[in-house]
């Protein structure tokens, strides 16, 4: 019998359970626990710095065209958005019309830029409002921007260098769970003080019988909340209102939801919209026609976990985003597919990336799939990826909340995960989708 150590060593013909995820963004992501993640390369633009036109409004043609060169530093402005910067991503968005600048008044000695903004202020000051994030004042009482992993909490929008269209929101209170329900540790104060240092992050355990009975209750809990959650998903709905579904339906199965105080995460459940790869906050954000969203699902029941996760289509999808997510389901079936006793972890790595790579996808690198039990993250770690040339950077970002990981480019992300069972001729997925699952993947029907 081979006795699992690593990501490398093979599995032995018993009975260890992991989760297997699968991340992917556009031009590049997968991860896998197996998670995926894809990526594209970013596209840099120029700016044209106020204070400096401001400065030469009576300078010559030339002088401005230098001046639309004029890199401003980062964080100028607002969320880190030059006026000019939120205007033109408002333009390409539909929202509003960005004002001409007339260079031939410039350069006859008129005011420019300053004067033809002035006169387009009037109809144009409205756009700033939806240019920024949700403030307090317009959401319900006490609902304010999360910092610090969730220690901390923010009236204003942080400032920060965002690397696509996305914004985070207020979030509202963190929800309460009735006394009677069995809690992890970390329940009262947001600090587990098992997992850390449990031997089962250094070796992998074997499940009893018992414990595997108790994991399929579980993991068939979670896959019923995960598949609540998918019902309400249309344009218009908050992800908060989809976490307090998941708050709710767990509750209800008499189950605790593990993400919810884990280290202070304030939500009970991570919804990932777009370019987020994951941990994404539940927040005041409506889902627009067009989106994507991962809803990352875990729940705690008789004293163990269950992890699963899916990414659903919101509305009208471009057909690159149905491609992604596509790829994504795919890469996760393919892994699951070659789980036996035997198998080392580092082929489930291969045949993810040599599938995404396929599709012009690559594998971010910074997540990976992990045991799971008693404790909600222990050994083993599931490598999702190997070397590949495929086209896009894997690269991750986080946000000033330290939770919502971004990609480095603002392309989309997906993920699909599942909680596995090996047994002594191969694999058993506990959190597989019911005859009572949403219809929600056109790929999956008949």
């Amino acid at each position: 019998m081979a006795e699992a150590h690593g990501p490398n060593p093979a599995l032995g013909p018993v009975r260890p359970i992991y989760t297997s995820a699968t991340r992917v963004h556009a031009t590049a992501t997968i991860l896998a626990s197996i998670l995926f993640c894809l990526e594209a390369k970013s596209k840099q633009t120029k700016t044209l710095s106020l204070s400096y036109l401001r400065r030469r409004r009576a300078a010559t043609d030339r002088t401005l065209a230098a001046a639309a060169a004029v890199r401003r530093p980062a964080g100028y402005g607002e969320g880190g958005l030059g006026v000019v910067d939120r205007l033109r991503a408002l333009r390409q968005a539909g929202v509003a019309s960005m004002p001409q600048v007339r260079a031939t008044e410039a350069s006859s000695g008129g005011c420019g830029f300053l004067e033809c903004f002035k006169e387009a202020w009037s109809s144009h000051k409205s756009v700033h409002t939806k240019v920024s994030a949700l403030t307090p004042q317009q959401s319900p009482e006490g609902w304010e921007y999360c910092l610090k992993k969730g220690r901390m909490r923010t009236s204003q929008l942080p400032r920060y260098d965002w690397t696509g269209p996305l914004r985070p929101y207020p979030i509202s209170k963190m929800r309460v769970v009735p006394d009677k329900i069995e809690k992890p540790d970390w329940a009262l104060d947001g600090i587990p003080k098992i997992e850390p240092d449990s031997d089962l992050q250094k070796s992998v355990e074997i499940k009893t019988p018992e414990q595997i009975e108790r994991m399929r209750e579980t993991c068939r809990i979670a896959r019923e909340v995960l598949d609540a959650a998918a019902r309400v998903i249309k344009p218009g709905i908050t992800t908060d209102e989809i976490d307090r579904v998941v708050h709710e339906e767990t509750i209800a199965r008499g189950g605790y939801p593990s993400p919810l105080n884990y280290h202070f995460f304030p939500k009970s459940c991570c919804t990932s919209v777009n370019e987020v790869i994951c941990h994404g906050i539940p927040d005041a954000r409506k889902l627009e026609d067009g989106d994507i969203v991962n809803v990352d699902v875990t729940v705690y029941y008789k004293g163990v976990h269950g992890d699963l996760n899916e990414t659903y289509f919101v509305g009208n999808v471009d057909e690159a985003s149905k491609q992604l997510v596509h790829c994504t389901y795919e890469c996760l079936d393919k892994a699951i597919a070659i789980v036996k006793p035997g198998v080392r972890f580092r082929e489930v790595g291969e045949i993810i990336s040599r599938h995404a790579s396929m599709s012009g996808l690559s594998v971010v690198k910074s997540y990976c799939g992990h045991g799971i039990g008693e404790l909600f993250h222990c050994a083993p770690n599931i490598p999702h990826y190997s070397r590949n040339k495929a086209v896009g950077v894997w690269h991750d970002r986080l946000w000033p909340d330290e939770w919502t990981a971004v990609t480095a480019d603002g392309k989309r992300s997906a993920q699909f995960e599942h909680t596995l069972l090996v047994t002594e001729t191969g694999v058993e997925v506990l959190t597989a989708r019911l005859p009572s699952s949403p219809d929600v993947f056109s790929w999956l029907k008949p």
